[in-house]
């Protein structure tokens, strides 16, 4: 009689020495590895995951958290803004914290009264664009600088820089409609996944004002290396902001078709945005 151990790679016969087991099969899942971050192909110890990759989703949670909760450290961005020639405004949401931030969302719309007073007496002609913290401060600390910086390279100009903590995406309506700017481009730390604690979302919306719905807004998300880079982020936000301003609307009527200035014979023209 041969009695098998689960998960040891030996057979033991009763009155034999042991022998070894033939060798596992390859899982057909691990080669696909090489094409997702996705958690597929984990393998298993007993009935229970690998001991390597309860420790990857551990850090991977902790990652994700440290996103959520490590605060904006405005002053660094402030430096590699200015490295470029550029100067921001500060402001704040009337959430408090980072605990009122994430229990009230919709304070984190809403400009606090020394925020107000910070952008009264400016106004912007052109493109505003707000760098706010969002759920992933640590997504608009690492690419919002060098997203700014390809996307004046893409010719792509702020007219006015506004930097935001506590920020929800809808705190760009009520800059954007104090400063009196037309079009306005809030770069905001989107919520992380566990293979991506730091993924950076734009949203454009034209005519911001208080209550624009999220349908009237076009977004460029997952900004990150690893993700979609920060050269054809900026191509593509680029595309987005000459149409909406040659239009003169964004959302669900604005279609993305940046991908169209790749196709043979379509042309493509350079916008020159301010």
């Amino acid at each position: 009689m041969i009695r098998t151990l689960p998960d040891l790679p030996m057979h033991w016969d009763d009155g034999e020495a042991p022998q070894h087991a033939p060798s596992t099969p390859a899982d057909p899942w691990t080669a696909l590895r090489q094409h997702t971050p996705a958690r597929i192909s984990l393998g298993r110890a007993g009935t229970s995951l690998p001991t390597s990759e309860v420790l990857r989703f551990a850090a991977a949670h902790a990652l994700a958290r440290d996103a959520v909760h490590l605060p904006l450290g405005v002053d660094a961005l402030l430096a590699d803004l200015r490295a470029q020639g550029l100067d921001a405004t500060l402001v704040a949401s009337r959430a408090g914290s980072r605990a009122e931030y994430l229990m009230r969302p919709d304070r984190g719309r809403q400009l606090s009264e020394a925020g107000r007073d910070a952008l009264r007496g400016q106004a912007a002609a052109g493109l505003c664009i707000v760098i706010g913290d969002g759920l992933s401060a640590v997504a608009a600390q690492t690419h919002a600088a060098p997203l700014v910086a390809a996307l004046r390279d893409a010719g792509v100009e702020a007219a006015r820089l506004v930097i935001a903590t506590q920020a929800r995406v809808a705190l760009g309506d009520e800059i954007g409609e104090r400063l009196g700017s037309p079009l306005v481009l809030v770069l905001l730390g989107e919520r992380p996944g566990l293979s991506s604690p730091d993924s950076l979302g734009a949203y454009l919306t034209w005519a911001p004002r208080v209550g624009r719905p999220d349908s009237e807004r076009n977004c460029v998300s997952n900004i990150r290396p690893q993700g979609l880079p920060l050269a054809d982020a900026s191509a593509r936000i680029a595309w987005l902001v000459g149409q909406a301003q040659r239009r003169r609307l964004t959302g669900i009527e604005l279609k993305d078709g940046s991908e169209l200035l790749t196709a043979p014979g379509w042309p493509s023209p350079a916008p020159s945005v301010t």
